[in-house]
């Protein structure tokens, strides 16, 4: 099961329809907001069979509250899939935090019909043998994946529209 699920992920995405200034491309909210705000956008990128559950989806683990970035439903793989949003480049201990949302996810949210939980760490940037080595001995289905967004306006907009800079200067 563990192949078969990530099989159905893409090891890249390209998220065309956000555009983060330098100061936003930081902010893991902002990124998260705007993948809310372009909810339809984001599932078509990700394929079909997914639906939406929530962003900043709440579980409690022994009386404290933890909150997964975005939480889907893959109705093909019947799992839950779950989403943590980093900005920067993979890191060993984002598969800790994964690991711990999957097993809360497996034991207070999944139906006893449901495969295991699935997770996916969406970064900007990641280098190959960090992650391999990280998911080394790692039985959960999980996976990294990065992204690309747009910082400045499609070709065919560029004399057309002004750029954020400019539209900055005028408000």
């Amino acid at each position: 099961m563990t192949h078969k699920a990530l099989a159905s992920f893409r090891d890249h995405y390209l998220l065309d329809y956000i555009a983060l200034s330098d100061e936003e491309s930081e902010s893991e909210r902002v990124l998260e907001s705007e993948i809310v705000h372009n909810i339809k956008k984001f599932m078509l990128s990700l394929g079909s069979d997914f639906s939406f559950i929530s962003n900043q989806y709440r579980i409690i683990v022994e009386e404290e509250e933890y909150f997964i970035d975005l939480l889907f439903y893959h109705r093909g793989l019947q799992a839950l899939v779950a989403f943590e949003l980093k900005t920067g480049r993979f890191k060993p201990e984002y598969l800790g935090k994964m690991n711990f949302y999957l097993s809360a996810l497996d034991e207070y949210v999944k139906k006893e019909h449901e495969n295991p939980s699935i997770g996916i760490i969406l970064c900007k940037d990641k280098k190959d043998t960090v992650v391999e080595f990280a998911f080394r001995n790692v039985n959960k289905a999980m996976g990294v994946a990065t992204y690309e967004t747009s910082e400045k306006l499609p070709e065919k907009y560029r004399n057309i529209l002004p750029d954020a800079s400019a539209l900055k200067e005028i408000l």
